[in-house]
């Protein structure tokens, strides 16, 4: 009798837990595009545009630095028949030290470039990051993730609230000018 009691009544509890989780909601997720935001957004093209303006920059130093090596280099060789073997060691010296120079120059820029670019992206990723946690809690996302970094194969469009995010990130900024 107690057998014929107590699987009717496992059964019915089973049977709630069932329901219980079909009646969930449906699990609300969001996709974003990093660099997508980076290309499109205001703040993304801004930090683009500073970016190549200060690589020129630099670059142009590099050039003027490069130009005179060689221009040591040429008047080294123009003049190498007529200076005492003194004096060509001394200019073959100071030759070299300046190639040192150049390198070195160039290995400082492109760590000061490397510096610059991820300031600026972790910069813009903070900010962003913290309009995605706005929209996802003000929208009820359970859920939002980078596309790129989550190694999201495929995402439906539906799920994609990139354009969103650029919209939000793009007024806030302006407001920020």
């Amino acid at each position: 009798m107690k057998k014929s009691i107590i699987i009717p009544a496992v059964l019915m509890i089973a049977a709630m837990f069932t329901c219980s989780a079909f009646a969930a909601d449906a699990a609300k997720i969001g996709v974003v595009s990093f660099e997508k935001i980076l290309k499109e957004s205001s703040a993304g093209k801004v930090m683009q545009k500073d970016l190549k303006a200060k690589l020129t920059e630099l670059q142009g130093k590099l050039q003027a630095e490069e130009q005179k090596v060689k221009d040591m280099s040429a008047a080294l060789e123009r003049e190498a028949l007529v200076l005492s073997a003194e004096k060509k060691l001394e200019r073959q010296r100071e030759l070299r030290d300046k190639a040192d120079d150049l390198k070195k120059m160039n290995a400082d820029y492109t760590q000061e470039m490397k510096i610059l670019q991820n300031k600026r992206m972790n910069q813009m990723q903070k900010e962003v990051f913290d309009i995605a946690n706005e929209l996802g809690k003000a929208q009820g996302y359970m859920l939002i993730i980078e596309q790129k970094v989550a190694g999201v194969i495929y995402a439906a469009d539906q799920v994609d609230i990139t354009d969103q995010v650029i919209k939000k990130y793009n007024s806030t900024y302006a407001k920020k000018q």
